[in-house]
């Protein structure tokens, strides 16, 4: 029996599959197509796509634990559902899914009330699950770092109301240590949700000034208007995927992304040491480019 990790090739799959392989665990990797990617030694790639019934029973069928994790697109909640319908079917009891904070708060966003119905189910369902709840991933920004460097403007509209990014490596980190935990239990373990946050809250003014420091110049905010943002990623992503980021950063700048009290000192102690910075994000991005 093993452990299954969907989204094997995105931003957090690959870095959790890395972990595994590293940790000697028996992993296999979930890709829709074959060789997309070479995985690390003793990973095993399952060809199958989680809208696909078929293909998804054979591939839960020698699973112990699950690492669910869904792509953002129009039939995410599908796609979800069907994935942890299988799992109950082949009598798997150790899920860890990747959700979002205040999915219960951003009830307009598309993803994030996606999230919140996958979320209802395992709850009303009582699977023995841990949910993961991160914010804003600092990962995100890697996709305007060269607007960043090359114009001095900061352009993600995040607002002044906080957002506590957290480092994709850090989520990772607390993912492998919780398919670990429950994979090595005797039994199934009770549910439980994480918050996952960064040990700051960051402002799109404050974000300015990171890289300002970083680069030794200055970069200013670009603002708040998520028109503009919507229309900007209309030029290279789909409508209903720009509308959505669009609704996500109103949200983020009416509500901010904040955790309760004591989440990063609970988050350190899971992983075992100190949460990343964003400004530690940023100089590494600068120092790789």
């Amino acid at each position: 029996m093993s452990i299954l990790v969907t989204g094997a090739t995105g931003t957090v799959g690959s870095l959790i599959i890395q972990r595994l392989a590293e940790a000697g665990v028996d992993a296999k990797a979930l890709v829709r197509q074959a060789g997309k990617r070479e995985f690390p030694a003793g990973v095993t790639e399952v060809v199958a796509d989680l809208s696909d019934v078929a293909s998804m029973r054979a591939a839960l069928s020698s699973v112990r634990t699950l690492f669910l994790i869904n792509a953002v697109t129009p039939d995410e909640v599908t796609q979800a559902l069907i994935a942890l319908n299988l799992a109950r079917e082949a009598g798997i009891e150790r899920i860890v899914y990747l959700s979002v904070i205040h999915s219960d708060k951003f009830t307009n966003v598309p993803h994030f009330t996606g999230k919140h119905t996958v979320e209802r189910m395992i709850e009303s369902l009582d699977i023995p699950a841990t949910i993961l709840r991160p914010a804003y991933f600092m990962q995100n920004d890697l996709m305007v770092q060269q607007t960043i460097q090359s114009y001095s403007v900061y352009p993600m509209p995040i607002g002044s109301g906080g957002v506590s990014m957290i480092d994709a490596r850090d989520i990772a980190d607390v993912a492998v240590a919780e398919l670990l935990r429950r994979d090595r239990a005797t039994s199934a373990l009770e549910r439980v949700t994480l918050e996952l946050t960064g040990p700051q809250p960051l402002t799109g003014a404050s974000v300015a000034q990171i890289w300002s420091s970083v680069l030794g110049r200055e970069i200013t905010y670009g603002g708040d208007d998520v028109a503009a943002f919507e229309e900007q990623l209309t030029s290279y992503s789909p409508g209903w995927l720009a509308y959505d980021m669009r609704l996500m950063m109103a949200g983020i700048q009416m509500h901010g992304m904040h955790s309760a009290e004591g989440t990063t000192e609970k988050l350190q102690s899971i992983t075992g040491h100190p949460l990343r910075t964003y400004e530690d994000f940023v100089r590494e991005s600068v120092a790789g480019n």
